[in-house]
């Protein structure tokens, strides 16, 4: 199956590391049309086209001949790839990362670990589910304790904030679109 514009677009664009918005203020070309093509909304023309794979960069000849890349479906423990250790670490889990709209972690919070002080927000939406422990999840002014089984869903673009609450670590499974790690 042809990949479309859209598609190589975001494809090329995550292989290099670069957010829609640091494309953005490289090319001069809003964040928002981005947004649009990659989700193919919209098609650029040849001239806006060429001003975006320059901020990436990527000659339009290379861009043109990318193949849609064999996406894995199994994957095994060994797969998985440690972003961070400490108080709180987090596993990559399955296929998440470049060329994928879904990102799937492992989280361990020890105890009293948390995300900062400093709220997070993003793009995108965030789900998890509580394997062991107890995780205070904060979401703009709301806050909840939740317990092995408990569950959270919500828009990731509202300030929210986790943390461990009680003598044993907390384990998470979560999920997150667009992927941020």
């Amino acid at each position: 199956m042809e990949l479309s514009i859209g598609e190589r677009l975001r494809y090329v664009r995550m292989q290099h590391d670069i957010s829609q918005r640091k494309l953005a203020k490289r090319t001069g070309i809003a964040n928002s049309t981005i947004s649009l093509i990659e989700s193919d909304s919209t098609n650029p023309s040849i001239g806006a086209l060429k001003r975006i794979l320059q901020g990436i960069p990527i000659g339009m000849t290379e861009f043109f001949a990318l193949e849609r890349p064999r996406a894995e479906i199994f994957y095994d423990a060994s797969d998985t790839l440690e972003i961070g250790k400490g108080p709180l670490s987090l596993k990559r889990i399955g296929g998440s990362g470049a060329g994928r709209s879904l990102q799937m972690l492992r989280e361990r919070y020890e105890p009293g670990a948390d995300t900062g002080r400093v709220m997070l927000s993003h793009e995108g939406e965030e789900a998890g589910l509580v394997l062991s422990g107890s995780i205070e999840v904060t979401v703009g002014s709301e806050r909840r304790l939740l317990h092995a089984g408990d569950s959270y869903h919500f828009d990731s673009r509202v300030p929210h904030r986790f943390r461990c609450q009680g003598p044993e670590a907390c384990e998470i499974v979560s999920a997150s679109t667009p992927p941020t790690f």
